[in-house]
Order: structure tokens, then C-alpha cells, then sequence
């Protein structure tokens, strides 16, 4: 069985699926509803209100947009989600092995066991096997996309030597989950997936800068590498007369920030109790400056910031995922944290109250957020979806571009070289959607981007001067659009058929395509319990949009039950396969 056969298979029951009146979900449902957005938090945070250009009635191209939101998830790179996706430059089914090195610049003949990162000491991942071909391999064949794997390495010079010149060829070997590197889910059927179905995908879109996290935040934001002068000598790096790394750092010899360091002036880690250690605030000019200089509003929205301001910071929030925290403009206690950077919780209520600034960066928490070791997959897409969700159903999303992007490729394989840059990147290819009323629909864009294009469509919407060169030299995401469209209301996905699922106790439901943004509901009264029986042939969840309950994998035949102490409606969805047929009795 080739790798996508498991899905495809499923095809001619979905294609009923939607034939057929009813609406059901991978765990069933009593009652059919349309998809719902994330609630939206009672309890206001003070934000500065919405300053946006002015429609204008004969307003053309970019400026039919008065609303960007940027959401950047983490760690993946372009094939490791993408390589199947229809029409994209993506990695062949079945493809002949392809070429890796090892440190003595020899060839695998084998690929060597991915590790998992969650074990201490590291060691191999018995879920892999330990002789898979040199290849990329579909990871789902042992470890669905609910679950954690490995994370893998994605620093500043391991990734230069990773990319090699351009021949790709050292992923497996700089990289401390070994062959996990050559894994990829066919993210194509989920929730990030199924939009780019719908939009646009730009299929040779590159992170900006060599490296993690955090410089390719500040590429984001600032188009530029920090500067830390006088970090301490501990945390430079040393690289031989060849170029070749001797010691690994934080700081390159001649003083650029360009691995994970925290702010001095900013949320971090408690542990950090040298505050040599700490960067100190810095002066580069960001976006956010740009923007300020036109009125024009803007912010930075974060998952658990309100938590990690006020001292108790969730155990997966990532300090280093806030750029703006490290800049002196934006530090603890001024106005500019203030009025800039807020909790993911005002995003959404300010999608509700359509009250959304014209520039919205959205960095979901951790546990939210996609990355390999402490996130899962399926979770992370379906979180990308609801804060879609919740744009589209605001009167914003008729004037509003939403791009979904990956601040960087964790150490992912890809098969795309990227194009010769300067020092700093640009790095792998990445994914990148491009969600809007104004969207081409089912398009792939096979322009060359990368993180900095984002910052051009901003700096071209709004008249901004570039921060640098690279900003200034990228092309803009123009390509991706069609301004001669008319502005519609959100399809939300697959639309259901008329009619509902039936809910009578009992009833076999059967899984729509594209179920993961239609979550079923159930209506309950306080004191009802509500039991799901799983009797399709695979593994299920019944997840609870709101996280009120989850019943982790239920295996076949197996059930999973619930009492609601609340009554009211509730939304939920299977969280492994989102589009797989399901057969769900619920009693």
C-alpha cells in the first residue's frame, strides 16, 4: 500500500457522505449545527481601539484590504506537511531514495531511527522502525498526527550545514532525531490543508533567516539580525578559520544575536537568574514603528501573554516567540507593551466586536502552536482553523487578508534549495496559505517568497518605508490575489448537505470531508451523559472544540462517555484523522 492509499480509500464513502442529507462528525451527532467560532472572553483587556484606513468606495488592488492578520505557527517545513498537496512542488509518491550524508560525508544505505526528544536521556523512537530507506517516509503510519514526536534541530549554523550549498543532503546528519528529518504528514486533509484548498498555497515561500525561533521573529518584525555587542563570552560561538563551528552560541564572534537568548525588559523564564544572560533592550526599527508613524493600528497577539506579564506564565509558553518584547519601545511597563501586545483572548474578542486593528500578528500558545516535541499536529491545525473561523464570521473578513505561515522549518528535510541570500538566509521553504475574500481560490502560487514578502505587503498596503534591504527587495504576496472579486461570506469549508443528522439514540453516523471545520454538536441538558462507540476500523477522539473534554484515542469498538454538568450546545471533533469515514453510535 503506497502512502496515500489509507486516505484514499475513504474516498467514494466521503463522496456519499456529502451526497447524502445528513451532517454528521467523526464521532457522530445528535444534532447538526454550522461551525462554530472560538468563544469569545466576557472579561475585557485593555487594548487600543481599531485605527484603520477609511474604505473607500473606488478603493482598488491593496487597498480593498484594510485588515492584515499574520498567524504564525511553528517548525515545519514546505514538503514535511505539503508534499502531497495537488499541484505543488512537492516530493513524488513512491519516490526513488534520495541522497543524505553522513558526518564522514559518506551515504546512508539506511535511514537511521528517529529519536524521540521526550525521552531523557534521548534515545530511539520504537515507534519507527530501524531500517526505513533513505526516502521520506509518511509519518502516520506510526505516529498520528495527535501525538508528539521528536524535535528536531534548528539552530543558526546547524542549518546552514543542513542545506549544504544547496544539495540538502546533511539533514539527517545535523539533526538529534537522526531520520525523524525525512518524516512528513500529508497535512493536504487537515484543517490547514483543507483552507489552502480553498485559497491560495505559496509553494516556494522560504523562512527569512538561517536558524529557530527567535531570529526569524525578528525577521518578521524587524527585517534584521540584533545586535549584542557585549554579550558574555559564554554564550559566543566559535567558528574555525574554514567557517566550520567549533563551539556553538548564541552570539556569532562578531556579535550577532542569532540563537534563542531572553529579554532583559521582557517576560522570561524564572530560571534565568543572571541577568548577564539576558539581551538587553533593543533599538531596531520594527514594524511596529512603521505603522505608528502613519496612525495606522497594529498588534501583537499572544497565546497565555496576560498569564506570563503577570508572573505564572503556562508551562508551554515560549518567551522567545515574543519579538517585540525584546525592543526597549515594548519592554515591561511602557506604553507601547500597553497599547501593542496583547493575549490571544483580545484577538478573538476583537474579531467578535469587529474592532480588529489593521495589522494583527497572532502567536498561539504553545501547547497550540505546532511544534515537534512539546505540540501535536492536529491540535495546532485545528486552532489555525477556529481563529480563522472566527475572522470569517467578524464583518472584518470582507476587507481582511489572513496569512497562515511557519516562523520556521525545524529542521524538516525539503527538496527545494533556497536561493542565494546574504549571511543571515534565507532559510528552508515553509508553508504558506493565503486565506481573504480577495484570495485566488485553488491556487498555488509558485512565486518566490519569503518571511520578509509578508512585511512588503504590509509596507505596500500602507505606504511604510522598508526596515531593510531585504524587506525592501522582496516581492510583495500581490500574486496571490484577485482584487476583481467581489467579497462573499466565508464557505467555512465543505458545505453540509440539507436536512441534519437524524438523533435518535442510536443512530450510525458516517464522517463528512472537511469534518474538522464543520464540528458536530450535541444539545444536552445539566445531568445527561452521552456515550460515543466507535466502530470504525481506525483510532477516533471526541474533542471538545472549548477543551472541555477529550476522550484521547478510542479504538475500535471502543467508547468513550461524558456527563455534561452544564446544559447548553457543545461543539466537537475527532482530532487524528479529521477526514477519515467514521462509523459512531451515540446512545
Amino acid at each position: 500500500m503506497n502512502r496515500s492509499t489509507r486516505w484514499n480509500m475513504f474516498s467514494p464513502l466521503l463522496l456519499l457522505a456529502l451526497l447524502l442529507p445528513i451532517l454528521a462528525a467523526c464521532a457522530g451527532s445528535p444534532q447538526a449545527a454550522a461551525p462554530t467560532a472560538p468563544a469569545v472572553p466576557a472579561a475585557p483587556t485593555a487594548m487600543a481601539p481599531a485605527v484603520t484606513s477609511a474604505p473607500v468606495a473606488s478603493a482598488s488592488g491593496l487597498n480593498k484590504l484594510n485588515h492584515v492578520v499574520v498567524i504564525l505557527q511553528e517548525n515545519w517545513s514546505f514538503d514535511s506537511l505539503y508534499g502531497e498537496f495537488p499541484g505543488a512542488n512537492g516530493i513524488p509518491e513512491d519516490g526513488p531514495p534520495i541522497q543524505q550524508l553522513d558526518k564522514q560525508n559518506q551515504p546512508y544505505i539506511t535511514l537511521p531511527q528517529p529519536k524521540d526528544t521526550n525521552q531523557k536521556p534521548i534515545a530511539a523512537d520504537g515507534r519507527f522502525p530501524a531500517n526505513l530507506p533513505v526516502r521520506p517516509f509518511d509519518i502516520d503510519q506510526y505516529v498520528a498526527p495527535n501525538q508528539l514526536i521528536g524535535d528536531l534541530t534548528q539552530r543558526f549554523y546547524q542549518e546552514q550545514q543542513q542545506i549544504d550549498g544547496g544539495k540538502m543532503d546533511k539533514f539527517v546528519a545535523e539533526n538529534q532525531t537522526d531520520g525523524l528529518t525525512l518524516g512528513y504528514y500529508n497535512a493536504t486533509i487537515l484543517p490547514e490543508g483543507q483552507l489552502a484548498k480553498q485559497y491560495t498555497l505559496a509553494d516556494n515561500f522560504f523562512h527569512a533567516a538561517f536558524g529557530g525561533s527567535m531570529l526569524n521573529h525578528f525577521w518578521l518584525v524587524a527585517a534584521a539580525t540584533p545586535q549584542w555587542s557585549n554579550a558574555p563570552a559564554g554564550m559566543v560561538a566559535q567558528v574555525g578559520p574554514d567557517g566550520a563551528l567549533v563551539k556553538d552560541g548564541a552570539v556569532t564572534p562578531d556579535g550577532y544575536l542569532v540563537n534563542t537568548a531572553f529579554p532583559a525588559n521582557g517576560p522570561h523564564p524564572a530560571t534565568v537568574t543572571d541577568t548577564a544572560q539576558l539581551v538587553p533592550p533593543l533599538t531596531l526599527p520594527t514594524i511596529g514603528e512603521r505603522l505608528d508613524e502613519k496612525n495606522i493600528s497594529w498588534g501583537w497577539f499572544s497565546g497565555g501573554w496576560n498569564d506570563a506579564v503577570a508572573g505564572h506564565p503556562d508551562p508551554l509558553f515560549q518567551f522567545n516567540h515574543q519579538p517585540f518584547a525584546y525592543f526597549a519601545k515594548y519592554g515591561n511597563g511602557t506604553p507601547g507593551q500597553a497599547a501593542h501586545l496583547h493575549d490571544e483572548q483580545d484577538f478573538l474578542r476583537a474579531a467578535h466586536d469587529n474592532t480588529l486593528p489593521a495589522v494583527a500578528f497572532v502567536k498561539p500558545a504553545g501547547a497550540d502552536n505546532e511544534h515537534p516535541g512539546y505540540a501535536d499536529l492536529a491540535r495546532g491545525q485545528q486552532h489555525v482553523a477556529d481563529l480563522v473561523k472566527a475572522v470569517q464570521q467578524s464583518p472584518a473578513w470582507a476587507d481582511t487578508a489572513i496569512i497562515v505561515t511557519y516562523d520556521e522549518s525545524g529542521g524538516f528535510w525539503d527538496h527545494v534549495a533556497p536561493p542565494k541570500g546574504d549571511r543571515w538566509g534565507p532559510g528552508t521553504r515553509v508553508p504558506a496559505i493565503v486565506i481573504s475574500p480577495y484570495a485566488k481560490k485553488g491556487f498555488v502560487d509558485h512565486t518566490q517568497y519569503d518571511s520578509t514578502s509578508i512585511l512588503k505587503l504590509i509596507e505596500e498596503r500602507w505606504s511604510l518605508a522598508p526596515l531593510g534591504t531585504r524587506d525592501a527587495a522582496a516581492t510583495g504576496l500581490a500574486n496571490a490575489f484577485d482584487f476583481s472579486q467581489t467579497p462573499t461570506a466565508a464557505s467555512g469549508g465543505v458545505p453540509a448537505a440539507d436536512g441534519g443528522a437524524a438523533s435518535k439514540p442510536g443512530q450510525t453516523q458516517t464522517a463528512i470531508d472537511n469534518f474538522s471545520f464543520m464540528p458536530a454538536t450535541v444539545t444536552v441538558s445539566a445531568g445527561t451523559t452521552v456515550t460515543w462507540t466507535n466502530h470504525d476500523g481506525v483510532q477516533h477522539t471526541v474533542t471538545a472544540t472549548d477543551k472541555s473534554f477529550d476522550s484521547g484515542a478510542i479504538d475500535t469498538n471502543g467508547m468513550f462517555s461524558h456527563q455534561f454538568t452544564t446544559p447548553g450546545t457543545y461543539a466537537y471533533h475527532c482530532s487524528i484523522h479529521p477526514t477519515m469515514t467514521a462509523q459512531i453510535i451515540v446512545q
